[in-house]
């Protein structure tokens, strides 16, 4: 894994009622600093990649939907660097990931529903000078194959 990203399985306690899960507690120390909370959906299919950040950390879960979520080590200075992993996260996959700050991050929505992803950040969005850099979707340096490879 690169390093430096952090996965926590969620918890889920089910009753007849639905469930309920705990995301993320100031007592695990996965965000250095809470920043914001962010909720966004996206339809089936939809490819959002590549940006990174140089101030601050992601902490994404997907409370709906299904996603492969793939990750680029650009810092110069790990074990890890150029490294990509891909991760799938979701219904089926209920789990918490920390993207540290200097990783290209996407994700694209896998089946036939929607996806809605919320993630926290360790400093709130700035629109006069946004912590947003972003690379294509099919950036050559990070070369990643978006299409379903049929076994």
């Amino acid at each position: 894994m690169i390093e430096g990203v952090q996965i926590k399985r969620i918890e889920k306690h089910c009753d007849d009622r639905g469930y309920l899960a705990e995301l993320v507690r100031d007592d695990e120390h996965l965000l250095s600093h809470f920043g914001q909370a962010t909720i966004s959906m996206s339809y089936p299919g939809v490819i959002k990649a590549f940006h990174y950040h140089e101030k601050q950390d992601d902490l994404w879960y997907f409370a709906s939907g299904n996603a492969q979520v793939v990750l680029y080590d650009l810092r110069k200075n790990t074990n890890t660097t150029g490294r990509t992993d891909v991760i799938y996260m979701g219904e089926h996959n209920p789990i918490l990931l920390l993207i540290p700050k200097g990783i290209a991050h996407g994700y694209r929505v896998l089946g036939s529903k929607p996806a809605t992803i919320i993630y926290f950040t360790t400093v709130s969005y700035n629109k006069n000078d946004p912590d947003e850099k972003r690379l294509a979707w099919n950036d050559p340096e990070i070369n990643f194959n978006w299409n379903t490879t049929f076994k």
